[in-house]
């Protein structure tokens, strides 16, 4: 007995020490530079995945025994929202945001999707995933759908969406522990594939609070992404592409 208190006592020591030394992180703002940092050097970058700027190009989707969704692109955009820095994406304008209406027609367990028309690829090795939200201060829930190199969806809750104004959500991406299971981004068969693709969203609602009219924006999807592997891949390297 005397040796598992002693085994206990240390293990519970050595958890305040990390919480400490990582006084700083958080579940809703991640630290992309410690996930996954263990198995590979970084290059993490910011890149944009989507800034809601085309119509057509999102679909919105729900259950007609629970009501009518529809969705538009708006002009506006988050006063809070920092520059991206990144020269590629500097050219693009950022004008517009992603409404979503819902009319429901009774209370109940039920959900609606918001999904890209294609999937959203992201290269390199995806450590964080963020959005910009109006949740309009309801209790429903907002999950990340994605896919994986191989293929496998998963999801990813992202918060509540009780809160007014906009928001920025963000999610972290957890790293494979062995390269088979969970969300894999990278394989020695093919590395220049984009390892993570992104889906859209699912909004879970609250089976108190769906009656009436409901309304969700959305705006400047983002990703930061370790793209060490590409950067110092060499210029004379073929493509395992044919």
């Amino acid at each position: 007995m005397k040796k598992i208190a002693l085994v206990l006592i240390v293990l519970l020591g050595t958890g305040v020490l990390a919480a400490q030394q990582n006084g700083n992180s958080s579940l809703a703002d991640p630290d992309p530079t410690v996930i996954g940092a263990d198995s590979a050097k970084q290059s993490l970058r910011e890149v944009s995945v989507d800034l809601f700027e085309r119509e057509g190009a999102w679909n919105v989707k729900m259950s007609s025994d629970y009501g009518i969704i529809s969705g538009r692109l708006f002009q506006g955009s988050p006063a809070a929202k920092e520059e991206l820095d990144d020269i590629k994406n500097q050219q693009i304008t950022d004008d517009n945001v992603l409404g979503v209406k819902v009319e429901f027609f009774r209370r109940g367990v039920n959900s609606f999707f918001i999904t890209a028309a294609r999937p959203l690829a992201i290269e390199g090795t995806t450590k964080t995933v963020s959005v910009w939200v109006v949740g309009r201060n309801q209790a429903h829930t907002l999950t990340l759908l994605v896919q994986d190199y191989f293929g496998n969806n998963f999801e990813l809750y992202m918060g509540q969406l009780n809160f007014s104004g906009w928001k920025k959500l963000t999610v972290a991406i957890p790293p494979s522990p062995d390269g088979r299971r969970g969300i894999v981004q990278t394989s020695a068969y093919h590395g220049d594939k984009p390892g993570l693709k992104v889906i859209g969203f699912r909004v879970d609602c609250d089976p108190e609070l769906a009656r009436g009219s409901y309304y969700l924006y959305f705006d400047d999807l983002r990703a930061v992404t370790d793209l060490y592997a590409m950067e110092n891949r060499d210029e004379d390297d073929m493509d395992d592409n044919w």
